[in-house]
């Protein structure tokens, strides 16, 4: 029977003298009331448990391994649960089903970790198969190619010169296309993730985008030779790594500002076709062949991590929203936020890669660049998001930053404004006359002048697109947008804050009661009060090593008890807690490593897991959903997470919302699809919120979120007065 661990890791700190704060007692109409006593000084180190009394003792299994499991007197054989059974210094999962660390998580190995270079080399055998890349190549119909050196390799697959054979004077010898001399083999070993025994799946993006795309070469032939399947490719010049590493890793900005807006006209272009890039980088920008008419057009390549925003079905209708924070595609360096958070890949995520993309060609160097081990990712998006676009782009001309603040700030499902984007580069886009230079697109060039011309109120003629020249000064309705998108609710800017988190819910009329600025010594007077008044604890929080307490007369609890411990979490009082039938309804953690778990008779559960990490166990949740339990309670201590799942805890679906600050956009969206919050619980760095749609919809599904320095005894008769009461309580990380 798997069974999950927790690091019970006692930590003995001074306890911290503070006096509680002092609420009028005063009862509603419907019945509620508040009440709070003054508080004494903290005694050190003492563990108060208040406990009812002993039922017939309930039933555990041993596993072989010494894992301990928990289920109902009356479940059936086999229908154990595991616990996590907690050892010291043991935060990860079983050894067979390891926690994914962030490297792991890479899609796109392609950079190396110090410099960020494309691994090259011309030694023709597959790394990651063994298998050698064969010397000639022939699929679909192409000429025989003679295999060269190697161009470089990606997450999926090699990239190789092909030299086509047979070619005798005065034959055709075209530099691109079909006939080309030479042109791209990209390898892909059949075993590779990117085919998995069929056809890759950029070969997929490719039948799906039907015919040429403006910046994206085109596919020739494919097929399969022997282990390998074979892309034969236009052959395209030095990438624009490859320009800003042999130019003395530096780039002028107006080469910069004529990278931004090709881009921006390549980008629209694709996703034009339904589809998102996935991995933008300056490795996947590639110039055109050298000493070609080409050599100065920009192209995007690879499109292995290239996903639909646009629904297959229904072109019209925008994927839906989600988050899996196990999941990571993309490249770290210049993967967006939302990429490192798990969340569906969408229009808005390749434009914030190219922010840091010409951020980087720019100023050489990017804030998170360094970091380095298994949290890698963790810390790089953690950086990422307390980096604002005025920091990351001082010293810049004004078009960075305020291309960087509309583009870290769209929304999920908004369209980009391209022509927008790209007018704010144009001015700065003149040829340098510097040996690096790019030469703008009749795309791009239309790109800049359809924002001038639908400023002007009138649309010009495709001719006069094209003739508009790069650099026009921008109008006034330029500003004007500017103050639209000032106005626009952010949805990733503000201060970073430590704040409470309150939940309200809408209930019929009940008895409620709050404590806050609780010392450790004070709990047991709360307690004892509320149960003579038939109230049972429903949510518990910290702060400052001081608890919050809600109470209420709405649990449908039958018996409880509590413990205050030095150990987060106290793994043998929950084991005896659970042979007596008791299962957890609501705990809380401090930063100093204690904690306060509460137990409840006449839950819905029959069985019961939890689970102590230093990181946010979502590829344990989403295993343990597979299993049929659902998140039924949190809580955190510094960055611990300590998450309890349950069985038969009526919901029919689940989802977590975890951000580096409150995830609005996302509560919002799940809001929208029937979800609502059923817990949460925040580090000093992180929010974590679980949404779940129950079994039987309440009448009234209202719920409101309050964000709040100070507990907010001062909004919860106004909360009361609606009929709205407190739900779930945390005190963490959120935004200001």
């Amino acid at each position: 029977m798997p069974l999950l661990r927790s690091g019970a890791r006692p930590q003995r700190q001074a306890a911290v003298a503070a006096k509680e704060r002092i609420c009028g007692v005063n009862t509603t109409p419907g019945g509620r009331d508040n009440a709070a006593r003054p508080n004494q000084p903290q005694q050190p180190e003492r563990q108060v448990t208040r406990r009812t009394r002993r039922t017939q003792r309930g039933s555990h299994d041993v596993a072989p391994d010494g894992r301990i499991t928990r289920a109902k007197k009356d479940s059936q054989p086999g229908d154990h649960t595991p616990l996590d059974e907690p050892e010291p210094d043991d935060d990860e999962d079983d050894d067979d089903d390891p926690e994914p660390n962030d490297e792991e998580q890479l899609e796109d190995p392609s950079m190396d970790e110090k410099s960020g270079t494309p691994k090259t080399g011309d030694r023709p055998v597959d790394e990651d198969s063994g298998a050698p890349v064969p010397d000639k190549a022939q699929v679909g119909g192409s000429p025989l190619y003679q295999v060269g050196e190697r161009l470089g390799k990606g997450g999926f697959g090699q990239v190789y010169v092909g030299k086509r054979t047979g070619t005798s004077a005065g034959s055709r010898t075209d530099t691109t296309g079909s006939m080309a001399q030479e042109v791209a083999l990209k390898f892909e070993h059949r075993s590779s993730k990117g085919c998995n025994y069929g056809p890759p799946y950029e070969w997929s993006v490719y039948n799906q985008i039907h015919g040429a795309i403006h910046g994206i070469p085109k596919v020739h032939y494919k097929g399969r030779q022997g282990e390998y399947y074979i892309m034969v490719m236009d052959l395209l010049g030095p990438s624009l790594w490859d320009k800003w590493n042999t130019a003395g890793q530096m780039m002028p900005q107006e080469m910069v500002a004529c990278v931004a807006i090709e881009a921006l006209s390549i980008l629209e272009n694709m996703h034009a076709k339904g589809y998102v890039h996935g991995d933008i980088k300056p490795e996947n920008f590639l110039l055109g062949p050298v000493g070609s008419p080409n050599e100065n057009k920009l192209y995007l390549v690879d499109l292995g991590l290239a996903t639909r925003w646009r629904d297959a079905q229904c072109h019209s209708q925008h994927v839906e929203y989600n988050q899996q924070p196990d999941v990571f595609r993309g490249t770290v360096r210049y993967a967006s936020v939302h990429a490192h958070l798990g969340r569906t890949g969408s229009r808005r995520d390749d434009l914030e890669s190219l922010a840091y993309t010409l951020m980087f060609l720019l100023k050489s160097r990017l804030p998170w660049q360094g970091y380095q081990g298994e949290n890698k990712g963790y810390l790089v998006c953690k950086k990422k998001m307390a980096t604002s676009a005025e920091s990351l782009c001082r010293y810049s001309p004004p078009a960075f930053r305020q291309y960087m603040e509309t583009v870290i700030n769209m929304k999920f499902d908004e369209e980009p404004k391209y022509a927008y984007l790209a007018s704010l580069f144009s001015k700065h886009s003149g040829h340098p006359g510097l040996e690096l230079s790019l030469d703008l697109s009749e795309n791009a060039h239309a790109l800049v002048g359809r924002e001038t011309s639908a400023k002007a109120g009138f649309e010009l003629s495709q001719k006069a697109k094209d003739l508009v020249k790069v650099g026009q000064k921008r109008s006034r309705e330029n500003a004007d947008e500017e103050e639209e998108f000032r106005a626009k609710k952010k949805v990733r800017q503000g201060t970073p804050a430590t704040q409470w988190i309150t939940v309200y819910n809408a209930h019929r009329p009940m008895k409620q009661r709050y404590h806050y600025n609780v010392a450790k010594n004070r709990i047991a007077q709360h307690v004892d009060k509320g149960n003579e008044d038939s109230l049972f604890i429903s949510s518990v929080a910290c702060s400052l090593e001081l608890w919050a307490l809600i109470m209420d007369a709405g649990t449908g609890y039958t018996a409880q008890v509590w413990e205050l411990s030095d150990q987060f979490l106290p793994k043998d009082w929950i084991v005896e807690q659970w042979e007596e039938g008791y299962y957890i309804s609501c705990l809380a953690g401090s930063a100093t490593g204690a904690s306060l778990v509460v137990m409840s008779k006449g839950t819905p559960y029959t069985q019961q897991s939890y689970k102590v990490s230093d990181s946010f166990p979502f590829k344990w949740i989403n295993k343990k959903w597979k299993e049929g339990f659902y998140v039924s309670s949190m809580a955190t201590s510094n960055n611990r997470w300590a998450v309890v799942m349950s069985r038969s805890a009526g919901f029919v679906d689940q989802c977590v919302e975890l951000d580096f600050m409150y995830p609005s956009e996302g509560i919002h969206r799940r809001w929208d699809s029937g979800f609502r919050i059923t817990c949460c619980a925040a580090t000093p760095e992180q929010a974590a919120f679980v949404l779940s749609i129950p079994k039987r919809r309440p009448p009234d599904e209202t719920q409101e979120t309050l964000r709040t320095t100070q507990f907010p005894s001062a909004h919860v008769k106004e909360k009361w007065a609606k009929n709205l009461y407190i739900s779930a309580v945390a005190y963490g990380r959120t935004v200001s």
